[in-house]
């Protein structure tokens, strides 16, 4: 450890790795009340519909059609309590906390690739020097691709994550057609069992990896722009403060999940619902279209992109402050 009080010395190739752990840490704690209201939200119409009996939820309380956003966190807070918003944190928390770890190792990696493929510097040299210089002379779309190619491999990490959080998000709601899990660890136990892993923790794969390669080649590429238009004359993007790295993260947030919000949706569904076990993203895609048309492709976009704005300026925000203080 170094003899400064205000940072320790890490090595390079586990910075981004730790720094995107605590970026998810914060990030989650802030969006996931919304989140909480996004899922209840896009499922409730699926859930309404017939059960399967390997699915049934105990009770017989009729079910709330939600209004809006505002009915759904109205409804659950007189309900459920505040708690009712935060239930099962842990899972997504962990899930969030690694899903940026490999989001930004990979992101960094990604970076000194497309670099090395433009005549820059050995990806393997550049990580183990945290040499910057090639990553400096990237263009927009250079970063942008490498964002793309972070979101694939975080699509691995992030599908079984959030098929738990959904399930078990919809259970907690008055129109769940799920049984009743008792935690994290029941749901994957009761889920491989029932279904598998390909077909079960997995399910819904398709829709990750169609919502993170455009949303994260449009949040890096947000992110980076407004870095790159924030640098002051002859400065680098170290020169830039928290102000900076707020307003980019909150319209990258934003901008993720415009990029391909339908995506979501239907991974939600394809999570939560039994009725939907075998069917195709595109297939489902354009059932929702038919029935209820553009709107259910998008419904709850707007309380996502107010959740997002906060969580994301404060995700990019602790990465960075967290990369300067391990530098």
């Amino acid at each position: 450890m170094s003899q400064s009080t205000s940072h320790i010395t890490v090595p390079p190739p586990l910075r981004d790795f730790l720094a995107g752990t605590m970026g998810g840490f914060a990030g989650k704690l802030l969006d996931y009340p919304l989140d909480t209201v996004k899922v209840l939200l896009q499922t409730q119409h699926a859930t309404h519909g017939g059960t399967s009996s390997a699915h049934v939820a105990g009770g017989n309380k009729p079910p709330v059609i939600y209004r809006g956003a505002w009915h759904c966190l109205r409804h659950t807070v007189e309900t459920k309590g505040v708690s009712g918003l935060y239930k099962s944190l842990s899972s997504p928390l962990l899930g969030s906390m690694a899903e940026n770890a490999v989001l930004f190792w990979m992101y960094s990696h990604c970076k000194r690739w497309v670099a090395f493929a433009s005549g820059g510097t050995d990806p393997i040299i550049a990580a183990h020097t945290a040499d910057q210089r090639d990553e400096e002379n990237m263009t927009l779309l250079q970063l942008s691709l490498a964002g793309a190619g972070a979101g694939f491999g975080a699509a691995f990490v992030l599908t079984p994550v959030e098929l738990v959080k959904c399930r078990l998000q919809v259970q907690n709601s008055m129109t769940s057609g799920f049984r009743v899990y008792s935690g994290s660890i029941d749901v994957i136990v009761q889920t491989i069992k029932a279904e598998g892993i390909t077909h079960g923790l997995y399910r819904g794969h398709m829709s990750t990896l169609l919502r993170e390669i455009p949303g994260n080649f449009v949040w890096y590429g947000t992110y980076e722009g407004v870095c790159k238009l924030m640098i002051p004359p002859g400065g680098t993007k170290s020169d830039l403060g928290p102000g900076a790295h707020l307003l980019g993260g909150a319209l990258a947030g934003v901008g993720y999940w415009t990029a391909f919000y339908p995506a979501d949706t239907i991974k939600s569904l394809i999570q939560v619902h039994p009725d939907h076990s075998g069917k195709g993203f595109f297939e489902i895609f354009k059932t929702v279209l038919q029935e209820e048309g553009l709107r259910g492709l998008y419904r709850g976009w707007g309380v996502t992109a107010a959740r997002a704005a906060p969580a994301h300026a404060a995700i990019f925000t602790i990465y960075e402050q967290s990369l300067r203080w391990m530098s």
